[in-house]
């Protein structure tokens, strides 16, 4: 008998799905593409797969082959639970100075433009389902292609959301290289209901269903990635597209009130969501919130930290251990009045072990 209170407190009309087999997304053909996977006698590897390829058809402002990717997978059978980071490194070429000399300095730091080429490191997702789907998958992997192609010619009727996120795009994007004649085809994001066709996007989907994922790194795909790039006078080039492979991580774990918990470490969301969570967990036994001030205290709790530690795990100045360490967020969960927001700033870790490093807390 489970434990869980299924009591829903919040005002929403969604109820809890009892199923043999389930398949969640944003969008109901993403959904319906994974469960056609398990009804194939595919895994759940295989119906996630399936459903990532259809979200970047029916959610294209949310999800795209350029992406990235990680993802958490539970052995039933052998009770573990393994990483994969596929979100893409940064071109060869990238530096401090590389940013400096082409965009200036702002506050004595090197600028760092938000669009463009110069925004894009090398796209990690399908990396990432070459990694899943040689470790896990028990389909072909044409076949998890399968209903990502047929929605991406036969096209579909775009969401009211992806249409509204769609729109809000197009202002910021719309002179971004390429941007118009794909997601503007009548000079304008499409409506909500309008029936929208990727034939480009299929024709790249059918290239790695009968050559395999590592087609978008190396051969015709790659090559034309790397000559879109040059002409836009980006960095990144054939050989850093041809150099990437995802990264199996071992998961950051937890138990946390009767459960554990798995979290991707850095440079994924985990240390951010166990520093929130711990912080939670000291208020708790002092009040009880209401949804809306348990919020605040999860946004500051997340807050009270300092971002820039978190990188590539291959330059991080400080481990993970260290910046989730119980005392230190202990330390910090009494800076937060549970009352109001209020200024913060962040603590550093020192050099040594979690268990008997000294922490450095700034005033708040």
């Amino acid at each position: 008998m489970t434990r869980f209170n299924w009591q829903n407190p919040y005002p929403t009309p969604r109820l809890p799905v009892f199923a043999r087999n389930i398949v969640s997304t944003s969008h109901p053909l993403a959904a319906q593409a994974g469960l056609r996977m398990l009804w194939k006698g595919g895994n759940a590897v295989d119906a996630a797969i399936a459903a990532a390829a259809a979200i970047t058809v029916v959610e294209p402002v949310s999800c795209g082959l350029g992406g990235d990717a990680f993802a958490l997978v539970w052995d039933g059978m052998a009770g573990s639970c393994t990483g994969l980071n596929a979100s893409g490194v940064s071109p060869a070429a990238w530096n401090v100075e590389y940013f400096r000399r082409k965009y200036g300095e702002e506050n004595g730091l090197a600028r760092q433009p938000k669009r463009g080429w110069d925004a894009v490191t090398v796209p990690g997702v399908i990396a990432g389902w070459e990694a899943l789907h040689a470790k896990f998958g028990s389909l072909p992997f044409a076949d998890l292609m399968e209903p990502a192609i047929e929605i991406a010619e036969r096209g579909h009727a775009v969401a009211s959301i992806v249409a509204y996120k769609w729109a809000a795009a197009v202002p910021e994007l719309k002179d971004q290289p390429g941007f118009a004649d794909v997601f503007m085809p009548h000079d304008r994001a499409p409506e909500v209901s309008e029936l929208v066709r990727f034939p480009g996007h299929a024709r790249t989907l059918r290239k790695l269903a009968q050559d395999g994922p590592r087609a978008f790194y190396e051969g015709e795909i790659a090559e034309r990635i790397a000559a879109f790039a040059r002409e836009g006078g980006a960095a990144l080039t054939l050989d850093d597209l041809r150099n990437y492979r995802a990264d199996w991580v071992e998961p950051i774990s937890k138990d946390y009130r009767g459960y554990t918990v798995h979290e991707i470490p850095p440079h994924g969301q985990a240390d951010r969501a166990r520093h929130s969570r711990q912080i939670r967990c000291q208020h708790a036994h002092r009040r009880s919130y209401r949804v809306p001030a348990s919020a605040d205290r999860g946004d500051e709790a997340r807050l009270r930290r300092r971002l820039p530690l978190v990188a590539d795990p291959r330059s991080m100045e400080v481990t993970p251990e260290q910046m989730l360490d119980d005392a230190y967020l202990t330390e910090h969960a009494k800076l937060i009045d549970p009352t109001k927001a209020s200024q913060f700033d962040f603590g550093i870790p020192k050099a040594g072990a979690p268990s008997t490093c000294p922490w450095q807390t700034s005033a708040a």
